[in-house]
């Protein structure tokens, strides 16, 4: 089972089930979920090979989408689900349309991508943990990772009391192809879906929108202005609004 984190009390209103990004966490999501639990119970995940969650080799989207739905149980949620953490919401929708009631889809497309992450996964492996007694320890040794919020992201995931990260690079690392892509999966969720992207973003493209609508029909979709992939951190009120609107329809 994931580690979960919970918000507030269950509630007549269908659970809200949030999943991360790549190098991501449930504590990421820590003030967006505490705000969103005044109307229903918020449950945030970290996803497998990352956080508190388990390890494993397999990290395909039938794997992560199998993680959240012994998450939900027997009860349906909304799913909201970022990035990497999309994809598996996706894919969750699609072969468990019964556990999904709304799902929201934050800057991601059900798509392959070409970019790849293991730069990241490369330069974390480059920190001499034995030479870190503070968070400014490895900040300083990650120089090859830009200063624009990515660098303290992947600190978030540094136990340094522990000497260790939280995230599991090996298998992040071998994975990486899957992760980056999208399975072929015959499917369809016909329930309530918003596809919410950052409109400084690139990820969800205007050529994206019929694979969209045939594996979501009922899609609808909205921009932030302001806002790129992060769109999450870079503009939380304006997306906390997004999905309030959405959700409480």
């Amino acid at each position: 089972m994931l580690n979960m984190i919970r918000h507030g009390s269950p509630t007549d209103r269908p659970p809200l089930l949030i999943a991360h990004g790549l190098f991501g966490s449930a504590r990421n999501w820590g003030v967006i979920a505490k705000r969103l639990s005044d109307t229903r119970e918020v449950v945030a995940v970290d996803m497998r090979n990352h956080g508190a969650s388990f390890w494993d080799a397999a990290h395909g989207y039938e794997d992560l989408a199998a993680d959240l739905a012994e998450v939900i149980g027997d009860r349906p949620h909304d799913v909201l689900g970022h990035s990497m953490g999309g994809k598996a919401a996706m894919v969750l929708a699609l072969t468990r349309p019964e556990a999904v009631q709304r799902l929201v889809v934050a800057d991601i497309a059900p798509v392959g991508y070409r970019h790849t992450q293991g730069h990241l996964i490369d330069a974390m492996r480059a920190v001499d943990l034995s030479r870190v007694t503070r968070r400014s320890d490895a900040a300083a040794q990650l120089t090859q990772v830009p200063e624009d919020g990515t660098r303290s992201f992947l600190l978030q995931s540094l136990d340094v009391a522990a000497g260790r990260w939280t995230l599991n690079l090996d298998a992040l690392a071998d994975e990486m192809d899957r992760i980056i892509g999208f399975p072929e999966i015959e499917g369809r969720f016909d329930g309530p879906t918003l596809f919410l992207s950052g409109a400084n973003s690139d990820y969800v493209r205007a050529e994206h929108r019929d694979r969209i609508l045939a594996l979501f029909p009922g899609a609808k979709f909205a921009r932030i202005p302001g806002a790129g992939h992060w769109l999450h951190a870079e503009k939380p009120r304006e997306f906390e609004a997004a999905i309030r609107v959405f959700l409480d329809k």
